[in-house]
């Protein structure tokens, strides 16, 4: 068993964490008008009553083993993907709940959709959690509670965010699944089995989400909603790139190239937004992941920076050229002409 002064030690770390957590303008989500897609609504609505994964998120026997085997290295490679997980399914519950409880009476069709949809995410955070468990250690789901920060979202750019969040959770968790079923020796956890219908759930709330964009033309269908469209394509996609840039040791544990599931699911989520989005951006310019992999370089130099023990001066002084070269490379990465969704050839299977 771990130490107690190992826990304290764990518990002060989770007092640091930082999730981003969203609130929205609750007022103009109660007048949104879904009339132009109610059919689809309620098909949606019939799915999630199903619950089809109510019985899934059950732990086997394979989790009753000890994990005290890993590497220290990999054990904690591995808790913080829990952890982080844990704090993003968890953030997910939080929006959605508030949402089915604001919208309950002024759009009732909406406000059950985002409930059941928070029982998911509900469902997600408590598995991870009890994962966490395993090693003898515990997210703090009631101080993120008490202490989460907000940022404000229009309705709209919620839609557009959490649509791509959606989807992209729905690759990044089958891409793992489809690699661990055929290299069996990488799957260093049971949780990973779970990960097919697991991603389902993913997969129906995008669908949602999906459905409120069309249900509001003006979301997707004129020169502002394009470039709208493209500002949150690129911010997804770089957010993960970056963020996996700096946790390539962990997708090395598992057995996967960081950089080639990175351009997996940012091929296959460009695809599944162009049946939603009027445009997608051109992954296939040789330049769009040479840019991003400038911007993962300079934010890991910026993360470096920052745990250097030098003057203060200086340090500012390469903190701003190293900012510099990466916002000139994401600006350039919006520059990319993108394409007419309409011009995409879908590969998805």
């Amino acid at each position: 068993m771990q130490t107690t002064a190992k826990k304290q030690e764990y518990n002060s770390q989770e007092t640091l964490l930082t999730p981003r957590f969203y609130t929205t303008d609750f007022n103009e989500m109660s007048n949104l008008d879904i009339s132009l897609n109610t059919e689809e609504f309620e098909a949606l609505l019939k799915e999630f009553r199903a619950d089809y994964n109510k019985k899934h998120f059950i732990r086997d026997e394979e989790f009753n083993n000890s994990w005290n085997s890993l590497a220290n290295d990999k054990k904690a490679l591995f808790i913080e993907f829990l952890e982080r997980s844990c704090t993003a399914e968890f953030s997910g519950f939080l929006l959605y709940k508030e949402l089915s409880r604001r919208l309950e009476k002024s759009n009732p069709i909406l406000a059950e959709c985002f409930l059941l949809m928070s029982r998911d995410e509900a469902r997600h955070a408590g598995f991870l959690n009890k994962a966490i468990g395993d090693f003898n250690l515990s997210l703090d789901l009631g101080f993120l509670t008490k202490s989460r920060k907000y940022t404000f979202f229009a309705p709209k750019f919620i839609f557009y965010a959490t649509y791509l969040s959606e989807k992209i959770g729905y690759w990044r968790y089958i891409t793992i699944y489809r690699h661990l079923e055929k290299h069996t020796e990488h799957r260093v956890y049971p949780i990973f089995k779970f990960f097919e219908n697991w991603c389902q759930d993913e997969n129906r709330h995008g669908d949602f989400f999906a459905a409120l964009l069309k249900s509001q033309p003006q979301f997707l269908n004129n020169t502002k909603a394009k470039l709208w469209c493209r500002f949150f394509l690129i911010s997804v996609f770089a957010t993960m790139y970056l963020n996996d840039f700096q946790r390539s040791n962990f997708y090395e544990s598992i057995g996967l190239d960081a950089r080639q599931y990175d351009m997996q699911v940012i091929r296959k989520t460009n695809e599944s937004a162009s049946r939603i989005f009027p445009i997608a951006l051109n992954i296939d310019k040789p330049e769009f992941f040479q840019y991003l992999d400038i911007c993962a370089s300079q934010n890991k130099m910026l993360i470096e920076m920052e745990k250097q023990n030098i003057n203060i001066i200086l340090k500012s002084l390469k903190k701003i050229k190293i900012s510099s070269i990466l916002a000139i490379n994401l600006i350039k990465l919006y520059l990319i002409k993108p394409i007419e969704s309409s011009s995409v050839s879908s590969t998805m299977k």
